[in-house]
């Protein structure tokens, strides 16, 4: 199947490493016009050197952890550049513990990174959508909104919101071919799972490579997934192939996740 993303300009959130790197490089491989957004700009640098046809690809630089700034930024950038057919939220994940013991100041960071990033970017791309006729917002999440994962407390709550936050959002948008859809990752390889399997490890006592064997074989296929795998369900759902997907969240996840 030819995604054919070509002339479709993409937002791409948290694009320096793991899931949000391997989405930018898959959508640009299949042409569309990327436009990466992190904090850090050296490794922003690195990655646009690595997309196909750098000269086609831009990026802004900002934190999540300042939601009306990241909004300026990437207003501005559509004023001066071009609109955005795509939008990827993608962030980094909050960190583990029960959730019994999380500080509020742990939830109030979390809201803010996801949720209210995730709302003001909309606010943001969403007129030129509307304009164009054609829309995806994807966000990234996790399987926990299926089945919230243990050790996982600030997460779990927060990725529900935003699941529902989406959903809410294609009720409203569906009849603009605006679709939101959310993909839900199952263990990946990236930084963030190595922050988890330590953390199995230092909490139970078990080694490094016990707490790998056990959460991979929790996994019907046996494995961690790749971060390409992951973004290849993004490049899909983000096509005119999946226009009449539309709020749903698409657990990848090796078929992990035991809830229909």
């Amino acid at each position: 199947m030819n995604l054919n993303l070509n002339n479709k300009n993409a937002l791409v959130c948290g694009s320096t490493q793991g899931i949000g790197k391997a989405t930018a490089i898959s959508l640009a491989t299949e042409g569309a016009n990327v436009t990466l957004v992190a904090r850090n700009e050296d490794k922003l640098k690195q990655v646009l050197s690595e997309l196909p046809s750098p000269e086609n690809h831009s990026y802004i630089v900002a934190d999540f952890l300042n939601p009306e700034i990241l909004k300026e930024k990437v207003t501005t950038f559509i004023e001066a550049h071009h609109g955005f057919h795509i939008l990827i939220n993608n962030t980094g994940g909050p960190k583990g513990g029960p959730v019994f013991g999380a500080e509020i100041s742990e939830f109030e960071t979390a809201f803010t990174q996801h949720l209210k990033c995730n709302h003001v970017l909309a606010q943001a791309v969403v007129p030129f959508m509307k304009n164009e006729g054609f829309g995806r917002i994807i966000s990234m999440i996790s399987t926990s909104v299926k089945q919230p994962l243990d050790g996982l407390g600030v997460s779990n709550t927060i990725r529900g919101a935003v699941a529902s936050w989406s959903k809410t959002l294609a009720n409203e948008l569906g009849q603009f071919g605006i679709t939101v859809n959310n993909v839900l990752p199952g263990a990946t390889g990236t930084e963030r799972l190595n922050e988890i399997i330590k953390n199995k490890s230092s909490k139970t006592g078990i080694t490094i490579e016990d707490a790998t064997t056990t959460m991979k074989n929790a996994v019907p296929a046996k494995r961690f997934a790749k971060p390409e795998e992951i973004a290849n369900a993004v490049s899909f759902l983000a096509s005119e192939a999946a226009s009449y997907i539309n709020g749903i969240n698409l657990p990848v996840d090796g078929g992990r996740t035991k809830s229909l």
